[in-house]
């Protein structure tokens, strides 16, 4: 594997403005950052064919991820996450073909162990020690554990009703783990008065630039699963967007380096809770910055996010695509889950359960059609939602067995 990045220079979101790469940044007019590549040198130095003989991991796309120096990776073997045909549940919805990108099979247990793999990696090849994040989910399991893997002091602050095996898995994996009376907000709140006292680096969703370009891996990845032909829609479940964002660059470095089979690309559909939804509130507006709602709250912690720093970046891309930005029912997030484990085996989180919710209502109101391809992305793994999935099981006595009750139960 080459050992060395085709990293040119950092670029402002909002303006363009261009920043030197390999030294510390944050934001810019605390808006994020992009990282941009040689592309036309990555295309002389790789090409796809070079793919299978690398292991099969985020960092096979090594030429298109920033850390220069092998030695400063920071990996748990995250590998390439499965493809899932799902034609029951693709029956069940009316589409014609449905596949599911099964995120929970990373070693955090979400989608999240791409991101913070190449973030703590840079963090690590830039000299930084301490780590800290606001998290309403998995970004703070998964930064304390690749944070273990490196050495390096972390710190977790979670609103009080995150889900508690995130809680549980933060201080598992020796984070200083806190909660905090309020919401995401709150939490960034506390790292962001605390930087210059104890010395942490804020890894927070997009205030670092790092953290998407582990996260475009998974749109990379699915191209090449897909054979270089991209599919006609994309459901992803979006809070702070990173995903989203990070697939849409994926896919446009792909294309300026000749990789892809035409140059067509995926609609990109944001998904939200109908109780927490900035981002189609904004999209329906016209609006290129989103405004947080009065009362956040949703099931899917992941989503409660009411004020995405990316918000301008995550409607660019969405409109860009010809997609949309869609809410799902709040109410019926559960039902959504419970079908895609009962009719695929799938262990499906609570917030791409609004992923399944928008394609069933975008299917009825024609904005999707039942003849195209659509994935959705599963983000994290249903098990963590402990309080959501509890139930009261039926006691047998094994003495007085009634088979034609249990057969009808």
């Amino acid at each position: 594997m080459p050992g060395a990045s085709f990293v040119t220079h950092l670029q402002a979101a909002i303006d363009g403005t261009v920043l030197p790469a390999r030294t510390i940044q944050t934001t810019h007019q605390s808006r994020p950052l992009w990282v941009r590549y040689d592309l036309d040198a990555v295309s002389r130095a790789v090409t796809r064919a070079d793919l299978p003989d690398r292991p099969p991991t985020l960092w096979r796309y090594r030429e298109l991820l920033p850390v220069d120096d092998d030695s400063c990776i920071v990996s748990l073997g995250e590998g390439m996450t499965p493809l899932i045909d799902c034609p029951r549940l693709a029956s069940s919805l009316g589409i014609d073909r449905l596949l599911i990108k099964d995120e929970s099979q990373l070693p955090t247990g979400s989608f999240k162990s791409r991101g913070m793999a190449v973030a703590v990696s840079m963090a690590k090849q830039l000299g930084i020690q301490r780590v800290a994040v606001p998290t309403a989910g998995n970004a703070g399991g998964a930064l304390a554990a690749y944070a273990a893997r490196a050495g390096m002091e972390c710190w977790v602050f979670m609103p009080a009703d995150t889900p508690e095996v995130n809680k549980a898995e933060s201080r598992l994996f020796g984070a200083h783990t806190f909660q905090v009376d309020g919401l995401i907000t709150d939490c960034a709140r506390v790292v962001q008065l605390g930087r210059e006292r104890m010395g942490w680096f804020d890894m927070s969703t997009l205030k670092e630039p790092y953290r998407i370009e582990g996260k475009k891996t998974m749109g990379l990845e699915l191209a090449e699963q897909m054979n270089w032909s991209l599919p006609g829609v994309i459901l992803y479940p979006t809070g702070g967007g990173t995903g989203l964002i990070g697939m849409w660059k994926a896919f446009a470095e792909l294309g300026a380096i000749g990789w892809l089979e035409s140059d067509r690309r995926p609609r990109m559909f944001a998904c939200q809770s109908s109780t927490c939804a900035p981002i189609p509130d904004a999209f329906d507006a016209g609006l290129r910055f989103a405004h947080p709602p009065d009362n956040p709250r949703t099931i899917a912690s992941g989503l409660r996010v009411p004020n995405a720093v990316g918000d301008f970046m995550i409607l660019d891309a969405v409109r860009e695509s010809g997609g949309r930005a869609m809410a799902a029912d709040e109410h019926r997030l559960l039902e959504w889950m419970r079908l895609v484990c009962e009719t695929e085996g799938i262990a499906l989180c609570p917030e791409s359960a609004a992923c399944i919710g928008v394609l069933e209502r975008a299917l009825r109101d024609g904005t999707i059609a039942a003849s195209e391809t659509a994935v959705v992305f599963n983000t994290g793994a249903a098990q963590k939602y402990t309080e959501l999935i509890r139930t009261d099981l039926p006691t047998l006595d094994p003495d007085h067995l009634d088979f034609d009750a249990l057969a009808g139960s």
